[in-house]
């Protein structure tokens, strides 16, 4: 066992652990509870030869180009720009909404005025919050923003989080603005990609490394201890230089605070003999009852070269419970005033030990798309680069 542990296998764990690795020659020992790497960015081929990911869909996109060059060291990527519909009042509808979605929605006839109105009032922008359509002085765009945000913010929202959309933090809101133009990509991102053979890959050889000894199927939290009086942690009661976390921080501290909120998916999938089932990769369904969207995996492929029939994979939210039988892998984080509070608690627990270092969407309980998850474990190794140079 090295003296530096890394707790969970996803993007925030692999990167910290191969740059711990490589760049410092330190032995890394990187704990996984699941029997797979990757986190919930895993992939595999099932036996049609589709590649599936197994915790619903991932892409690479970004402004940020060395985040594209990092994880092309460890894999072939593809250029790959997402594009989706949201079935809303019975039709398809585009996504993100942009001006084809007003007419779709409100009739090309009834679009004139309101279209003029939006290139006016946003003039030089591309992408516009809903919530700022909702709270535009002039009434038809406001009118036209409370449309969207009934139809389909709202009642999404409700679903995918569990709560009121009152109560939720405002960015979940603002991840899918409007497009101002007929812009059908689903992010404005300038750099749009998927790796070749999957996101498994860039883990497998990230992970491959002398330095790093993974060890899969094994909850860390049976082995770590806190020494307070030392205030250091300790890994099967021996002294560690450093404990990288990616974990719910929650359950690190046995709930001391209370449960933080976490959903959860139950994930159904569907196989197909017809090569193509849904008229895009995905789908989302604000208004439907219990599930939010629907994936249809070989659409995202490289190549589909010997691939039979297709597989959709359709997401029905739930609460996360570690001991439930379906709902037992946490998502997302549920951000809001209250679940900011707890977890300022055990942040403020987290900082008595000064070997212990939290990253990633669970352990720091934000809601990270995955290029900020990338770019923030990059510039998170540095702190812990310049702690284990001064151990």
């Amino acid at each position: 066992m090295s003296d530096i542990i890394v707790v969970g296998a996803g993007f925030s764990g692999s990167i910290i652990a191969r740059k711990i690795a490589e760049e410092l020659n330190r032995k890394v020992t990187v704990l996984e509870r699941r029997s797979h790497i990757g986190g919930n960015a895993y992939d595999e081929f099932d036996e049609h030869g589709i590649l599936i990911q197994k915790y619903g869909p991932h892409y690479l996109n970004t402004n940020k180009y060395f985040i594209i060059k990092f994880l092309s060291e460890y894999a072939e990527l593809f250029p790959h720009c997402a594009r989706l519909l949201s079935f809303i009042d019975g039709k398809y509808v585009r996504l993100p909404f942009n001006f084809e979605t007003v007419q779709q929605l409100i009739g090309a006839e009834n679009s004139e005025m309101l279209l003029s109105k939006l290139r006016t009032a946003f003039l030089g922008r591309d992408r516009v919050p809903v919530l700022e359509l909702v709270n535009h002085s002039d009434p038809d765009i406001s009118n036209y923003g409370n449309l969207l945000f009934d139809k389909a913010y709202k009642t999404y929202t409700a679903k995918m989080w569990g709560i009121g959309v009152d109560e939720i933090d405002k960015y979940v809101l603002e991840r899918v603005p409007m497009a101002i133009g007929y812009d059908e990509r689903y992010l404005n991102k300038d750099f749009q990609y998927l790796p070749q053979k999957g996101f498994t890959e860039i883990f497998r050889n990230m992970l491959n490394h002398p330095n790093i000894d993974l060890q899969l199927n094994t909850d860390a939290l049976n082995f770590i201890s806190f020494d307070e009086a030392m205030q250091t942690i300790l890994y099967k009661g021996q002294k560690i230089d450093a404990l990288i976390f990616t974990g719910p921080v929650d359950e690190l501290f046995k709930f001391k605070f209370g449960a933080l909120p976490y959903r959860s998916l139950d994930i159904r999938y569907e196989y197909s003999d017809k090569n193509s089932v849904l008229p895009c990769e995905i789908i989302s369904y604000p208004q439907a009852d219990g599930y939010t969207r629907s994936t249809e995996y070989r659409k995202l492929m490289y190549s589909d070269e010997g691939v039979t029939g297709s597989v959709v994979a359709t997401e029905y939210p739930l609460h996360y419970d570690k001991d439930a039988e379906v709902g037992n892998i946490p998502y997302y984080p549920v951000v809001t005033e209250e679940s900011n509070r707890i977890y300022s608690e055990y942040k403020r627990e987290v900082d008595k030990y000064k070997n212990i270092f939290l990253c990633g969407r669970l352990a720091e309980f934000k809601y990270y798309n995955m290029d900020i998850c990338i770019e923030h474990a990059l510039e998170y190794y540095e702190n812990i680069k310049e702690y284990l140079e001064n151990v």
